[in-house]
């Protein structure tokens, strides 16, 4: 995926880097951008009602991340997106976007590609939390990203896979 980033459609994406807790979207503000991670971690999260976290994913190297709601229907955030390592990424504005397909038309089919990937995550994912017991989830996790369990404090892949962190302690060992 990097040498994507080598040839001139490079100039549609600007470059951030963002320290470790910083936020890059927040809930109720717009989300002008989609972001690729080039180095570092960054989660999605969205805190309901009474303040509770529900982390929806984490994103690490070569992953695209960003508010699909907010930014694809150009309203405003209904996740936090914030940074769990200091990070970098190639972000890129929904006109941009739509610019590069235009000057690019395989573009076009990448983007869907992802968005496709992406989306069968997700439904992976939520079929998991209706379907399975705590420990099929973790060891699904593990499975799937086994250099996230690495980098992410239990008290996360637990909050990310719906078990408390004695039940994790417990599976992980």
């Amino acid at each position: 995926m990097i040498r994507f980033f080598n040839h001139n459609y490079f100039t549609y994406f600007s470059i951030g880097k963002y320290k470790k807790h910083q936020y890059i979207v927040q809930q109720e503000t717009p989300v002008p951008y989609v972001h690729f991670v080039v180095k570092g971690l960054l989660r999605s999260f969205y805190v309901d009602q009474s303040g509770k976290s529900h982390i929806l994913q984490f994103a690490m190297e070569d992953w695209w991340i960003t508010d699909n709601q907010g930014f694809y229907k150009e309203e405003n955030a209904t996740l936090n997106i914030d940074c769990l390592e200091d990070a970098q990424t190639y972000y890129i504005t929904l006109e941009n976007r739509d610019q590069l397909c235009v000057a690019l038309p395989k573009m076009e089919f990448f983007f869907l590609q992802k968005m496709t990937t992406g989306n069968i995550a997700l439904q992976n994912r939520i079929l998991s939390l209706m379907s399975k017991n705590s420990e099929e989830r973790y060891l699904q996790f593990i499975q799937l990203y086994p250099d996230l369990i690495q980098r992410l404090p239990k008290t996360l892949v637990a909050s990310y896979l719906g078990i408390s962190r004695e039940t994790l302690s417990r599976l992980s060992h």
